[in-house]
């Protein structure tokens, strides 16, 4: 007998048609034999409408009461979806995520899991239960609150329960079937890989990929937990996730490209700091200032020192939400830090192209160039890491970017891949 943890997504329990579709579903999987548990998000947008409500109530919701109120969601699907496995024939008990053992820290709205304990899961599972678990949520007890995870906390909260428990997989089902070369939304010819490694899909995560949440793979490859993603919405074979070192001893996958995907993101901002001092110490104020904020810096870029005045120039991107405060503190310190100007760029979209293969292999740097030169797009910013080219370009031309590259890298494939539902998530 396996033990299996599945997580379907909001769009994978949008309604009560399909809340039934996914009860067949976990069924399925029971009466083949495995355990199973299993992760909820909240209903179609439902999350987005409780906070479009409490915005109205009040300009600024107070962040326990929100945390509170944004549960509720999860909590409707979870106990809906126990009802529907009930009356499949199957026993099925609902948990809150503080019930399932979930432990966080007390960080309103962005918790991090530092325990889980899932005790009564396990005793469920042992009484031949199949045991449905709101997503999203935890418990403090350093404030004894109820805590959310923030955004991809579902996927987390899925991770996080089959390592504890030793799950033999973690099967996270979205509207897609599987990880794919691009977001087919974007590329309809993107091909689906069959295996990614997990390397590789964090790479793709923190480039705008949004198929799995970063912080989920983090998770899944820090305790060697196997993720599958796949579609709800067919029975199509989806993608696995893996650690190679962690893989049978001689046993390797090989896609057929170098690059394993092509990811983008515009939910960044780019802010130049212009005529700042070139002298030693001047950009550690400048991002020791910015940290202050707790605003998460992506891309760096400094200017070569002008002769004839001593001054540079250093941009860096990071997300929209942080835009603001960062340039507050920075203006508030221009006076000491002795910069010239401060320069704010929200129509920005970033690019990257990911593959482990990129480490042996030349020439990559050259095509991305080439082909984005090729499709009139102009490369404001650069960042590399061993497996990853990102380049920063106009927001309005992304996608057209993101087109060009992937067929630039042989990644097209033959047909339009399918796209079920919703997001990608």
């Amino acid at each position: 007998m396996s033990l299996i943890v599945q997580k379907f997504g909001g769009s994978s329990v949008a309604d009560a048609e399909s809340i039934k579709r996914v009860a067949k579903r976990i069924v399925e999987t029971r009466r083949a034999g495995n355990e199973v548990v299993v992760a909820v998000s909240a209903m179609g947008d439902t999350t987005d409408e409780l906070l479009d409500l409490a915005h109205e109530v009040t300009p600024i919701p107070a962040p326990r009461e929100l945390d509170m109120l944004l549960t509720a969601g999860e909590r409707i699907s979870m106990a809906l979806l126990a009802m529907a496995i009930r009356s499949l024939g199957y026993d099925a008990r609902s948990f809150t995520g503080s019930q399932a053992g979930m432990i966080t820290d007390a960080q309103h709205g962005a918790a991090r899991i530092v325990d889980v304990t899932p005790g009564r899961l396990r005793e469920a599972l042992d009484q031949g239960a199949i045991a449905i678990v709101a997503g999203f949520q935890g418990f403090s007890r350093e404030s004894r609150d109820i805590t959310t995870l923030g955004r991809g906390g579902s996927d987390t909260t899925a991770v996080a329960l089959a390592a504890a428990l030793g799950a033999d997989v973690c099967e996270i089902y979205t509207d897609v079937d599987g990880v794919f070369t691009a977001d087919p939304r974007v590329v309809p010819k993107a091909r689906k890989l069959d295996r990614i490694t997990s390397e590789e899909m964090l790479e793709l995560a923190a480039s705008g990929a949004k198929v799995l949440h970063i912080r989920a793979v983090e998770y899944a490859r820090r305790h060697g937990v196997t993720l599958h993603v796949r579609s709800s919405f067919s029975y199509t074979e989806g993608t696995i996730v893996y650690d190679p070192q962690a893989s049978p001893e001689g046993e390797t996958f090989m896609e057929e490209s170098v690059i394993a995907g092509v990811a983008a993101d515009l939910s960044e901002a780019k802010i130049t700091v212009v005529g700042v001092p070139d002298i030693p110490g001047a950009a550690a104020k400048i991002f020791k200032i910015v940290a202050n904020t707790n605003a998460n810096v992506d891309m760096i870029v400094q200017n070569v020192s002008a002769a004839t005045t001593g001054r540079t120039d250093i941009s860096f991107t990071l997300p929209k939400a942080d835009g603001e405060k960062a340039i507050t503190a920075l203006r508030n310190a221009q006076e000491g830090v002795g910069f010239e100007n401060l320069q704010y760029d929200d129509q920005i979209g970033k690019l990257a192209i990911v593959g482990n293969a990129m480490r042996s292999a030349s020439g990559i740097s050259a095509k991305l160039f080439e082909s984005l030169y090729d499709a009139g797009i102009n490369i404001e910013m650069i960042s590399t890491s061993e497996i990853r080219i990102s380049v920063v370009t106009r927001a309005a031309s992304i996608n057209d970017a993101v087109r060009a590259v992937h067929t630039a890298f042989g990644l097209d494939g033959e047909g339009d891949a399918v796209v079920h539902a919703g997001t990608g998530r």
